[in-house]
């Protein structure tokens, strides 16, 4: 029982380490802000200074033990927020996941060095780092393996203040009954015994990690579902839009058709006002009638004609080079989607710009190498934030908004293509490949 009794605690040099790998395990679920050499030495930097901070406050009264502790935390959440280009809210939720299995990585490995190193008299400095080796690496390991098991099926959601909260008080709450028994031995929830510290620390930290995993994979399916619900929304809304077109554009046809009896009671009108207010009217509707598109599908030729006579409205110079005889393979909703939500959010971006004539817009339907290339251009100015090869969306609600890029890649995934998006010179382009049929193919 003296063995036990003057068995020391985890070095801290173990506990700072331990902390920067959990914060490695996460960050490469996260968006980062650096890169290649810059991220490895603001890694190098972080380890160090999360090494010497704990060192130094090793021989801290206990006092000063949570305030300690506190800091240790803010600097792993420093190095999180420098690190990636996330909200303070998900730096916090993220420090929290990262603190906890820290916790419990350091735990885990102290216990088993007691019962399996200690108690035995292998009292050797390489065998202590043997197995702290492999017990990190197990542990750490296991975790990046179940954070990137499913790949982007887990989304990357931003957190809310309701979320953050939730695990804070999970971590803080692990956090207080692990270590409970190193502050007060006489309450009911504590031991004066090591191997009863040790238990009950290793398992509150594994119940405290299982806990926030938990809640962690609930969140984000509840999200995927808001975003597939959401874009299954932008899919039926698109496709109402082109019904409601569709309508729109047969009223055309048939005032093109009445085209040519008013130009026979134009040429029995002798009263030259009447002819030339009849003159103008017929303008106005061939003018309408001339924003039509002739691709070669008429699903895409009725999107693209709404679309033109709003741009009319507007201002905006809207050019096309299709060949819509390369759609057929698709389905109507799926055009729809692509096109609709693509032409959207340039039309959206052209309408921010004061002087009309920089409003410009191009869409190409081309067959390239065996792929079908949609390829959606538009001017803008001002900057123009990317994370992850996307756009970040200027509407406030970030969160809940972006869903039309989303739903396009969804369509496009659909047929085994990709989404690239990319700007230049003020330019952007959002390019879409989609492969095509084999029978396409060899035409």
């Amino acid at each position: 029982m003296r063995e036990l009794a003057t068995f020391p605690d985890i070095p801290r040099l173990y506990t700072a380490l331990a902390e920067w790998l959990a914060c490695l395990v996460y960050l490469s679920r996260l968006p980062r802000r650096l890169h290649g050499w810059k991220m490895a030495a603001a890694s190098a930097v972080a380890l160090l200074v999360q090494g010497l901070f704990l060192q130094l406050t090793g021989d801290a009264p206990l006092v000063l033990w949570m305030p300690c502790m506190a800091v240790a935390v803010g600097l792993m959440l420093l190095f999180i927020w420098l690190c990636c280009c996330v909200s303070g809210l998900d730096a916090v939720y993220t420090c929290m996941r990262a603190f906890i299995l820290a916790e419990f990585a350091a735990a885990l490995e102290w216990q088993l060095y007691f019962y399996s190193v200690y108690r035995m008299g292998w009292n050797s400095l390489w065998v202590e780092w043997a197995l702290l080796a492999a017990v990190y690496a197990g542990v750490f390991g296991l975790a990046y393996f179940l954070e990137n098991r499913q790949g982007t099926a887990i989304l990357r959601v931003p957190a809310t203040p309701r979320e953050t909260g939730s695990a804070a008080i999970i971590a803080v709450a692990a956090f207080l009954m692990s270590n409970l028994s190193y502050v007060y031995s006489n309450t009911p929830f504590s031991s004066g015994f090591i191997t009863d510290i040790f238990n009950t620390r290793t398992m509150v930290d594994l119940g405290g990690v299982a806990i926030l995993y938990a809640y962690h994979m609930q969140r984000s399916e509840l999200h995927m579902k808001y975003e597939l619900d959401s874009i299954q929304n932008v899919l039926q809304n698109q496709y109402a839009q082109y019904r409601q077109s569709r309508e729109s554009i047969d009223i055309i046809n048939r005032k093109y058709h009445d085209l040519k009896h008013q130009i026979a009671a134009l040429r029995a009108e002798s009263d030259p006002q009447r002819r030339s207010a009849w003159l103008d009217e017929m303008e106005e509707d061939i003018k309408a009638y001339e924003a039509q598109n002739k691709t070669g599908s008429p699903v895409l030729d009725t999107v693209l004609t709404s679309k033109s006579l709003y741009c009319q409205k507007h201002g905006i110079n809207l050019t096309c080079v299709a060949d819509g005889t390369l759609l057929g393979f698709m389905d109507v909703m799926d055009i729809c989607t692509i096109f609709g939500n693509a032409l959207d959010n340039a039309i959206e971006c052209e309408l921010r710009l004061q002087d009309k004539t920089k409003r410009l817009i191009h869409v190409t339907v081309a067959a390239q190498r065996g792929f079908l290339l949609l390829r959606f251009e538009n001017y803008y100015e001002g900057s123009l934030d990317m994370v992850e090869g996307l756009p970040v969306t200027t509407k406030k609600d970030k969160a809940y908004h972006g869903y039309g890029i989303k739903s396009i890649q969804y369509t496009a995934a659909k047929y085994g293509g990709s989404v690239k998006i990319s700007t230049e010179d003020n330019w952007f382009e959002l390019k879409v490949l989609i492969p095509l049929p084999q029978e396409q193919k060899s035409k």
